[in-house]
């Protein structure tokens, strides 16, 4: 039991506390895109088919690795001489996503649906950039002994700012208007912005691996000395900054088979969440209660799975800990297949989220373990940036269809199938898990 205490400390230590506080900035514009926005576009009776194409509006979760090497190398004027090139990004992004905060929430989705869009795309595009810069900053700053509390703590404040956009913005839309609600939420940036200012910036020491395979490009150099300045250093920055990162990766065992497995594990959980609040408004559910019930009711939930997944990373190793709460998400699907056969039941409805919560919650706490171990320190950004985008692939370009699947088959067919969309990331694993050596495995590279 002492053990247990012991281990559970690590939750305290300041710089896990500051990854939890970023991840809260990091998850609070998600559902203003994504499940809120259905929401308000559902009340303006916009047919689901085009809330689910609206999904393609957040397409640069899923593009963000063709900025990242910006992230990585090209400093802010102003910004980077006087807080350095994380936490220079980091401001810059959070003041660009409170600003398209103000902006969506200013338009009429009934009269202006293609002004909603562009709003919706200036909003998912500086939050995937700050999404890049968080993850590169919590890779860099923590020890490896760190990375699970942190990988935990980063998904409990991300899950509770998720929380806060869905139940948040469902109560004050309910009570004021929609307005009111984004208004509220780019408020809440500040914390965000306040976490940036008061902590330091990480320091980065590339290995000598990485160090001899950049500085190869200046051996080539030699070779065109009559190009002006210009040309070569461009040269230089392109090689370091986007062809060096994915050599690295390409470079190790697997690489194609870890790509697929990326873009798949969380499938069936995408084409979950898509449809999760116009089910809810079908059934019945007022928006008070899908945030009390569904949102609220759900926090408990998602900081025990949370936790729970930082354990089981801690206990098993990340591999086993992704495939036990792979397994565990997946068939929590099955409960809102359940819920869509019953029908309005406020009781039912706080199981299906309970569930649903705790075993997304393990899950992602698992797989953000996973993607950072598998980044390079020196390209930090780059490679993370790459794989979350692979993982949010299947959040916009995969689960696009999502809704024309809804409008043409009953809810508990639709959920049965979404169950069956997480097999195949499912057994990608087992097949990583058997074919990577031992060591590999506990490293989950």
């Amino acid at each position: 039991m002492n053990s247990w205490v012991q281990a559970s400390k690590i939750y305290l230590e300041r710089r896990v506390l500051v990854i939890l506080l970023l991840g809260f900035s990091s998850g609070l514009p998600l559902l203003l895109v994504f499940q809120t926005l259905s929401a308000w576009l559902k009340e303006s009776e916009i047919s689901l088919t085009i809330i689910g194409w609206f999904s393609l509006a957040s397409a640069a979760y899923a593009l963000k690795f063709l900025w990242a090497p910006l992230v990585d190398k090209m400093p802010i004027p102003f910004l980077s001489r006087f807080f350095g090139q994380r936490r220079a990004w980091m401001i810059f992004s959070q003041g660009l996503i409170a600003f398209s905060m103000l902006g969506l929430g200013h338009t009429d989705p009934a009269s202006d649906l293609w002004l909603v869009a562009m709003w919706a795309v200036a909003l998912a595009f500086s939050s995937a950039t700050q999404d890049i810069a968080v993850d590169a900053y919590r890779i860099e700053s923590l020890d490896e002994d760190q990375m699970g509390a942190g990988s935990a703590n980063y998904v409990l404040g991300y899950r509770i700012a998720m929380l806060t956009a869905g139940a948040g913005a469902l109560f004050v839309a309910d009570v004021w208007s929609w307005y009111a609600a984004y208004a509220l939420m780019a408020c809440l940036m500040g914390v965000g912005i306040v976490t940036v200012l008061f902590s330091p910036e990480p320091g980065r020491f590339p290995s000598e691996e990485t160090a001899a395979r950049e500085k190869k490009v200046f051996t080539l150099l030699g070779q065109y000395a009559y190009l002006p300045v210009f040309f070569r250093l461009a040269i230089v920055r392109i090689y370091e900054a986007v062809v060096c990162p994915f050599a690295d990766f390409m470079s190790r065992p697997h690489w194609m088979i870890i790509l697929m497995f990326v873009a798949l594990y969380k499938y069936g959980e995408a084409l979950l969440g898509i449809m999760a609040n116009p089910f809810y408004l079908d059934l019945g559910f007022s928006k008070s209660e899908i945030a009390a019930v569904s949102k609220g009711y759900g926090l408990t939930m998602t900081l025990v799975g949370g936790y729970l997944g930082g354990i089981l990373v801690a206990r098993y190793g990340i591999m086993k800990a992704l495939l036990y709460a792979g397994v565990m998400q997946c068939l929590a699907n099955l409960a809102f297949a359940a819920q869509a056969l019953i029908g309005y039941s406020i009781p039912m409805l706080a199981i299906t989220i309970s569930v649903e919560n705790l075993t997304a919650g393990m899950a992602t706490t698992a797989f953000i373990a996973y993607l950072s171990s598998l980044c390079n320190i020196a390209y930090t950004a780059t490679q993370f940036a790459l794989f979350t985008s692979l993982m949010n692939v299947t959040r916009t370009v995969f689960a696009s269809g999502g809704g024309w699947l809804a409008d043409h088959m009953d809810w508990s067919l639709y959920f049965l199938l979404t169950t069956f969309a997480a097999i195949p990331g499912l057994i990608i694993l087992v097949w990583l898990i058997k074919r990577l050596p031992a060591q590999e495995r506990s490293e989950g590279i």
